[in-house]
């Protein structure tokens, strides 16, 4: 089956109160929180996209979606996935300077995209993220590594570890090649991984999710579906 990541630009609250209305307490309360107005535009374009994508996969009203947030702890800051379904859809949220995105699929499914940006200690963000065997290459530089990054961060959205899990026990292919996942002991089951366009060739995606062969992915146009949206609404 298809996975499909949609695309959009964040959006100002401020000026989309149709989209706010879409959100549940939890989403609107952590939206709040977020001091940078930039910030708060990410999260309001991911999460009114993320309920507007899985209300017509569904057939349902987007505001009821019922999110579940349980984390392996207990607490409520997991992984998001449908009250009583798991991920059957599976989803997965990210954003990054121009762009926040969406992926759906049959199964578990992660997408991560990065900004392209200076990065001060670059040696420390290596030895963190990078495997024994991918320093053995040296050290990328910040594109290449922000590459390798999005790349793992996918793979650690599909499983619902996120950043909790060690990023330097995955080994990967080159970042200038087709991504590969070389080698990631401790993991059960087998994860496939592939990069996937996005409107900036200054963000870099990647996507990620449970099986041993990488399906047919798709790119959609989440601007579209937001603008439906206040249209429909008469915003």
């Amino acid at each position: 089956m298809t996975v499909t990541v949609w695309w959009a630009a964040p959006t100002d609250p401020g000026g989309r109160p149709d989209l706010v209305a879409l959100l549940d307490a939890h989403e609107r309360e952590r939206m709040s929180a977020l001091r940078r107005a930039e910030d708060r535009a990410r999260y309001l374009a991911a999460h009114a996209l993320a309920r507007l994508v899985l209300a017509t996969h569904l057939d349902t009203d987007p505001a009821s979606i019922d999110m579940d947030r349980t984390c392996r702890c207990g607490k409520p800051h997991g992984k998001p996935r449908l009250a009583g379904r798991g991920d059957a859809p599976g989803f997965s949220l990210t954003h990054s300077g121009a762009l926040v995105g969406v992926a759906l699929g049959p199964g578990p499914v992660g997408v991560d995209v990065e900004q392209h940006r200076e990065l001060s200690g670059l040696d420390g963000l290596a030895r963190h993220a990078l495997s024994p065997a991918e320093r053995e290459h040296g050290i990328p530089g910040p594109s290449a590594f922000l590459v390798t990054w999005t790349r793992k961060e996918a793979l650690l959205k599909a499983t619902g570890d996120g950043l909790s899990a060690p990023m330097d026990a995955i080994t990967l292919s080159a970042p200038d090649g087709p991504a590969r996942v070389l080698h990631w002991p401790g993991t059960t089951g087998s994860w496939w991984l592939a990069d996937v366009d996005t409107p900036h060739p200054d963000h870099p995606g990647a996507v990620a999710g449970a099986g041993p062969v990488v399906p047919p992915i798709t790119v959609a146009d989440g601007d579209a579906v937001l603008s439906v949206v206040r249209g429909t609404m008469g915003r």
